[in-house]
């Protein structure tokens, strides 16, 4: 009974999206975005919405941030399920979380309490009626106090402007000194009240991928604040410890607290500057970016970035979920791999010093550091996406990781606050780096971006725990990783607890690196790594047609379950995995047979398709590992798109549109899946140009890279950058295109038929128009 239940409640609350759906009016883009689509389990740095595109300040309200997580990666931060907000932090990143801004009425509080019992601390109860977010903006009633919070920011500069009921006792507290979601332990803090009334400090913490990935390193994270009233009263505190009237504390806990005397719905406005490198710089940035700014301007100025950055693609259609889902994951791929650096060009190097980024003549970066999670499966979803609309964040991004490179002498897969962070073991950054500049976005120092490249495939001597792939050397050697089933997760020298999907994965970047050399004339380089991109072979297993681990002396393993995951195969399993050979379909389809391929595929799909492509209703990030398909994490995005090497590209189509519609949601807990494995837009990525009918299965590797085609879910999409980037406006029309009508009948390009359903990213890049006509029964005529 309780089963039936709760699916006539999931029912309900479908219909009351889609009723909701229908009654809103969009004026902007922005008003499609939704970024509480997904907030059940999410990550740290998922809910943000007072943030600008790829900005350094990201605000968000926490419901459980304070709790941190016990190995870094947890579901922490913002919950849909909660109903208490305990503060709005300024800093949401991969590894990085801290400086809290919160408002309370009556007695003072300065411990968050727990969502167990509001009356413990400074955190209120809210309803989902009096909260709005979209891409820039976010505000709430905070119903305990009567307090309306909004939050905005620029890109270093975070606002909060809270409205208070009339009271003599209307407080806001900084609580700088305590763990915040990802952040890790405190090391230390320090806040000082100036006497012109401004605020300053800092937190130091020590996250648990920094303790794993780069021991000893901590991450500094630095404030400078102003109020626009005066307060009666102040002080400063340790938790629970308050210190009416001092103006200066130091270590972990640390806070402050300015206590006003306010009229009916007044409003005070908190404008933050941050910065990775020093209070000074943070100071600087807020009068850079916002001094003349007062937040209404400001949240215009935020709104109107986020439209500019949305309306590079624009889409058309019937069907407004779907935009809903289209615009909520472009602002997704857009959030993450935030800013670092100053508007001077200070920037956190790994040794804990400031780095300098060049200026041009007129005295500004001539590019800019950002943070970045693992681009452990990013080449499927975020660098296609950033090729395609956003080539000059990519040669940013390209820099960023030349800067750690340059200053610790390797490539690091995740990097916060330049610090290794890799998260999974591995490193794709060479990868990505090559992707770039095969896709033409060039303006590094290529030199040092190959030899990076390079060192990052094929060196071991002095490798360090953040470079990731310390069981390279035995790839190099060996074309494999051998496997080590008690050394549990880790990696060492000798091998590897993943050792299959690690040499699966060395394979690929190998390939991508080689066509790296290629073009840059680069043979030995080229035919050494191309050698090495074959090491998937070694671990195919024609007995049971899987991709198996495989020991040191060349045995494969025992006890062989393809749905075993962990055991060889990071994150998934062999089913999964077998068909990680992005870079080489052809061979894959070849050694499998193209019937046992086809049929294998199929039939993954249709099982899948029953658990909602994944782990099922079970809200957890993990709960598909053992599944025959997981679109909530990485290790399988691609094979949707497999039957278009395969000779059912019909198929493809199918799928593809079965996951966008199924797979993705427009509410709180199945919004990425349950509680899947959002890894800072990746998933929204994935769907953006899954949507649009364009994607690559290599990443854009080739040295003259293309996207496969599939039927796109809408009418319309247009693609169009700023003249600076030099890319002319393309469109994809779509005839005859219904929800039933998922298979592609005829395509063309600039009124010529294309034979083959993949069109290059030059041909993109130059403009034009692709026509597409779509029917409800598959063209099998079709067969590449």
């Amino acid at each position: 009974m309780k089963k039936n239940i709760s699916i006539i409640l999931l029912l309900m609350a479908c219909f009351a999206s889609q009723f909701t759906n229908a009654q809103k009016k969009y004026s902007q883009l922005s008003d499609y975005v939704d970024p509480n689509i997904g907030t059940a389990h999410s990550r740290w740095f998922f809910y943000t919405p007072g943030a600008m595109p790829f900005g350094l300040a990201k605000l968000g309200p926490s419901t459980n941030a304070h709790l941190g997580n016990i190995q870094g990666w947890e579901a922490t931060g913002y919950d849909h399920r909660d109903s208490s907000i305990e503060g709005f932090a300024c800093l949401h990143e991969f590894q990085v979380g801290g400086i809290v801004v919160a408002p309370s009425v009556g007695t003072l509080q300065t411990i968050p309490g727990s969502l167990k019992n509001n009356d413990e601390g400074y955190r209120s109860a809210f309803d989902r009626k009096d909260e709005h977010a979209t891409s820039g903006y976010y505000s709430v009633l905070l119903k305990d106090y009567n307090i309306k919070a909004e939050l905005t920011a620029t890109k270093r500069v975070g606002f909060q402007r809270y409205t208070f009921p009339k009271s003599a006792q209307s407080h806001i507290i900084f609580d700088i000194g305590n763990r915040q979601g990802e952040s890790g332990a405190v090391k230390d803090a320090k806040v000082t009240i100036n006497k012109d009334g401004s605020i300053e400090g800092y937190v130091i913490t020590t996250p648990e991928y920094v303790k794993k990935y780069q021991e000893g390193a901590e991450v500094a994270m630095y404030f400078y604040a102003v109020l626009d009233k005066k307060a009666s009263a102040y002080g400063v505190f340790n938790k629970n410890d308050r210190k009416a009237g001092e103006k200066e504390i130091a270590g972990e806990g640390s806070g402050a607290y300015f206590t006003f005397t306010t009229k009916e719905n007044e409003a005070i406005t908190v404008k933050i500057g941050l910065s990775f490198t020093s209070v000074a710089n943070a100071k600087l940035n807020l009068n850079a970016e916002a001094k003349k700014l007062n937040f209404d301007k400001a949240k215009k100025q935020s709104l109107a970035m986020w439209n500019d950055y949305l309306g590079r693609i624009t889409v058309e259609g019937k069907n407004e979920t779907d935009k809903i889902k289209f615009y909520t994951g472009l602002y997704h791929a857009l959030l993450g791999r935030g800013l670092g650096s100053d508007v001077n060009g200070a920037y956190p190097m790994n040794n804990g010093k400031v780095g300098q980024i060049p200026l041009n003549a007129k005295g500004v970066p001539e590019y800019n550091y950002y943070n970045s999670d693992a681009i452990w499966g990013g080449f499927w979803n975020l660098t296609q996406l950033w090729a395609l609309a956003y080539p000059e964040y990519y040669a940013d991004w390209v820099q960023a990781q030349l800067l750690v490179y340059k200053d610790a002498g390797w490539l690091g897969d995740g990097i916060a606050s330049g610090k290794y962070v890799s998260g999974v073991g591995t490193n794709f950054t060479g990868l990505a780096i090559a992707s770039a500049y095969n896709s033409g976005i060039r303006n590094y120092d290529v030199d040092v971006a190959y030899a990076a490249a390079l060192k990052n495939e094929l060196e071991w001597k002095g490798r360090i725990e953040g470079a990731g792939k310390m069981d390279v050397k035995q790839f190099v050697e060996r074309g494999y990783s051998p496997q080590i089933d008690d050394i549990g997760f880790n990696t060492t020298t000798q091998g590897s607890g993943f050792s299959a999907s690690h040499t699966l994965e060395y394979s690929y970047s190998a390939y991508a690196v080689a066509q790296f050399a290629k073009a840059l004339g680069k043979t030995s380089d080229y035919e050494q790594l191309m050698k090495l991109s074959n090491g998937w072979k070694l671990l195919y297993d024609n007995e049971t047609k899987f991709i198996r681990p495989k020991y040191a002396n060349g045995n494969f393993v025992s006890n062989f379950d393809p749905s075993q995951p962990w055991r060889g195969f990071q994150e998934g399993n062999a089913w999964q995995y077998t068909f990680y050979v992005p870079h080489a379909v052809d061979e894959l389809v070849a050694t499998l047979g193209k019937d046992t391929f086809n049929e294998r595929l199929e039939k993954i799909f249709e099982i899948s398709q029953k658990n909602v492509f994944g782990g099922g209703t079970k809200i957890d990030a993990f709960a598909g590992l053992s599944g025959y398909y997981n679109h909530g994490n990485q290790p399988n995005l691609h094979i949707s798109w497999l039957f278009n090497y395969s000779g059912k590209p019909y198929l493809t189509q199918k799928w593809v549109h079965a996951i966008c519609d199924e797979f993705y949601g427009t509410e709180g807990i199945h919004g990425y899946g349950y509680g899947q494995d959002e890894d800072q837009g990746q998933l929204g990525a994935w769907y953006v140009m899954s949507s649009i009918g364009l994607f690559d299965v290599k990443g854009l590797t080739d040295i003259n890279p293309s996207f496969q085609l599939s039927s796109p879910l809408f009418d319309k999409v247009s693609i169009k950058l700023p003249a600076s980037t030099g890319r002319k406006p393309f469109t994809i029309e779509v005839s005859n295109n219904e929800k039933a009508n998922v298979y592609l009948q005829d395509v063309s390009l600039n009124g010529k038929s294309l034979d083959k359903l993949s069109i290059g990213l030059s041909d993109v890049a130059k403009g034009g128009t692709l026509k597409m006509s779509v029917g409800a029964e598959p063209n099998k005529k079709r067969t590449e």
